[in-house]
């Protein structure tokens, strides 16, 4: 049968029950309280990169790929068809002015200058013959005229005395007026005789011109024999790198068509492409900065391609300092198209947590704190943003990715 359980004995039972609850009330209560401050999100101050807000000088700037080219590289070309004889200079080889390059089978060349001087030495001949004629005519012609004159000069006198005779009654009219006309037809016969000289001056003169013409168009031809046998040699017009040449010895090259190119590298340039998109915003004259490395040089853009390829404008940066020991052909470099610039405005260093203009959440530093703050940003440039709104001169900013910690209105930091 069974007992009854004694009233003490079940008070007890009791009031163990209601202080273990008790206890257990107590303990989540400080668990919550402590627990929510240790899991309080925190950052260390080590993983973490700041800027300070500044006020300066800023310059919008377009960000454009650019390659350190050569600003003149000489073309050589073959002056005629021909054939590669031999290949004296590698691509790489630093060429000094008047070093030749190749060798090139030139008799061709060779044959049209000597063809070219045998034609002029045979003009040469035809005009000291044209001039020896000349002076044989001349020779012959005066002769002529000096026999002429002197039997005119006798029918003159004769007539003079004829027609004094004639005045006496010593002579009849009949023998003055023969004698008169033996005067007026050597007199005429001298004049023809003038003239002949005269003409034969004349056509000999305009035939030496006509030779001279075609001696100065030999002579031309000449020239450009001699300056075609000496492209052929491919010699270098300028100190400079050797960049590319013909590599088939023995191969045939027609007219016109490229032997060798040559880079002056003391004087360099920027070739660069950037989006289409900013191709409005691009013109020939606009300021350039280039970085190399932590380095940047001084430029402007030269000319822009009207012809815009696959999204891709390409354009021409002149170097202010075209020899700059930084620069050394095919380096890649950033190149900074200045668009706008303001000076004496709020700025901060470019980092992850700002990422373009507008409005943005940053985390501003206070103390071992960091509160979350609504800024905005204006024009950009490589390196600082504009702050338009939310910052003061020297609040310091964490500029690191903080797109984890954005749902929070601050962060602790930690040492």
């Amino acid at each position: 049968m069974d007992r009854e359980i004694d009233p003490s004995f079940q008070r007890k039972k009791i009031v163990k029950r209601g202080a273990v609850s008790v206890l257990s009330v107590s303990l989540l209560s400080v668990a919550f309280v402590w627990g929510s401050a240790w899991i309080r999100p925190s950052v260390s101050k080590a993983r973490i990169r700041t800027a300070k807000v500044d006020q300066g000088a800023i310059e919008a700037t377009i960000t454009a790929s650019g390659t350190v080219v050569p600003e003149f590289e000489q073309v050589i070309s073959s002056p005629l068809d021909t054939r590669v004889v031999k290949i004296l200079k590698k691509p790489g080889d630093v060429l000094t002015k008047g070093e030749p390059i190749l060798q090139l089978d030139v008799a061709a060349a060779v044959l049209a200058l000597e063809k070219a001087n045998q034609q002029i030495e045979l003009q040469k001949n035809q005009q000291e013959k044209a001039k020896i004629d000349l002076a044989n005519t001349l020779d012959t012609l005066q002769s002529q005229w000096e026999i002429k004159n002197l039997e005119y000069k006798s029918f003159k006198a004769a007539t003079s005395r004829d027609n004094t005779l004639v005045k006496q009654g010593l002579m009849s009219e009949e023998q003055l007026r023969q004698a008169q006309i033996d005067e007026e037809k050597t007199a005429l016969e001298l004049k023809q005789l003038d003239a002949a000289k005269k003409n034969a001056q004349e056509s000999t003169k305009t035939q030496i011109e006509g030779l001279g013409l075609q001696m100065k168009s030999l002579e031309q031809d000449k020239i450009e024999a001699q300056r075609q046998l000496d492209l052929a040699t491919t010699k270098s017009d300028r100190n400079g790198v050797l960049t590319w040449v013909v590599n088939d010895e023995g191969g045939t090259v027609h007219k016109g068509d490229v032997l060798a190119r040559i880079a002056d590298l003391n004087s360099f340039r920027i070739d660069a492409t950037v989006s289409d998109v900013h191709a409005n915003q691009i013109a020939p004259g606009m300021p350039t900065t280039i970085k190399i490395n932590e380095d940047y040089l001084e430029g402007s853009v030269f000319s822009v391609n009207p012809t815009i390829k696959d999204g891709v404008l390409s354009l021409v940066v002149a170097l202010k300092d075209k020899s700059n020991a930084l620069l050394h052909s095919n380096l890649r470099v950033d190149v900074l198209v200045g668009t706008e610039r303001k000076d004496r405005v709020l700025r901060i260093k470019k980092g992850p947590s700002i990422a373009g203009d507008g409005v943005h959440d940053v985390f501003v530093v206070r103390g071992d704190t960091a509160i979350k703050t609504q800024i905005k940003t204006g024009i950009a440039s490589f390196d600082y943003y504009e702050v338009v709104s939310g910052l003061l001169e020297g609040d310091e900013v964490i500029i690191s990715d903080m797109s984890d910690y954005l749902y929070l209105k601050e962060i602790k930091l930690k040492s």
